[in-house]
């Protein structure tokens, strides 16, 4: 898979923030962030579902933008619980909304991820949400929104499916559960990239 990028580097409230910027081919229609999974078990921008979503939204057209966590690669300080994580991403999506102001927001985070994603839903009142094997076992997962896509594995192991069914069942939220797949997607990521692609486009402006 082609993943086509640049690195930046953002001020954080506690430091520096590497950022990975994977921009589409042709006019920017929005604005993507997307969080990789839980710092303390090797999760990095790098990881194979981020990039997945990372390259599925450059090809809708949106400038989609991953950031290393608190003490992973170059980002400065150390893992936060997701309290500290939220914030760095306040102040990513703030410089990256001067910069790309144009079209929609879409939130993006896979299982730690999805949980800081959901935290940072509720700060930006974004309803636009796409949260992938969220980790709502590990962490005190919030409301989402009705429209927000949720996409998780079968056989995951490490968030079970009946655990996501308990959270989503009483919020009346839609889910899409990929036959055979465990936590990491492994051979299915491709499943992602349809349903991302299905619910996140963006019309192109005339």
């Amino acid at each position: 898979m082609l993943d086509k990028r640049s690195t930046h580097h953002i001020e954080g409230p506690v430091g520096n923030l590497e950022t990975v910027l994977n921009p589409p081919s042709g006019t920017v229609r929005g604005l993507a962030l997307i969080a990789h999974p839980h710092p303390l078990y090797g999760g990095t921008l790098d990881n194979k579902v981020a990039q997945t979503l990372a390259t599925t939204f450059a090809q809708l057209g949106h400038m989609a933008v991953r950031m290393n966590f608190r003490g992973v690669g170059a980002s400065a300080g150390q893992f936060d619980e997701g309290r500290g994580e939220t914030d760095d991403w306040l102040a990513v999506h703030a410089q990256m909304r001067q910069r790309y102001p144009q079209g929609p927001l879409f939130l993006a985070g896979f299982s730690f991820g999805a949980y800081v994603m959901s935290a940072l839903a509720q700060r930006l009142q974004c309803q636009q949400l796409v949260l992938v094997g969220p980790a709502v076992r590990a962490f005190p997962m919030p409301t989402v929104a009705a429209s927000t896509l949720i996409i998780h594995g079968e056989l995951d192991t490490t968030i079970p499916l009946k655990d996501v069914l308990e959270w989503a069942t009483p919020q009346d939220l839609s889910l899409v559960v990929v036959p055979g797949a465990d936590h990491f997607f492994h051979r299915r990521l491709h499943h992602i990239k349809t349903w991302v692609s299905r619910v996140c486009h963006v019309p192109a402006r005339s």
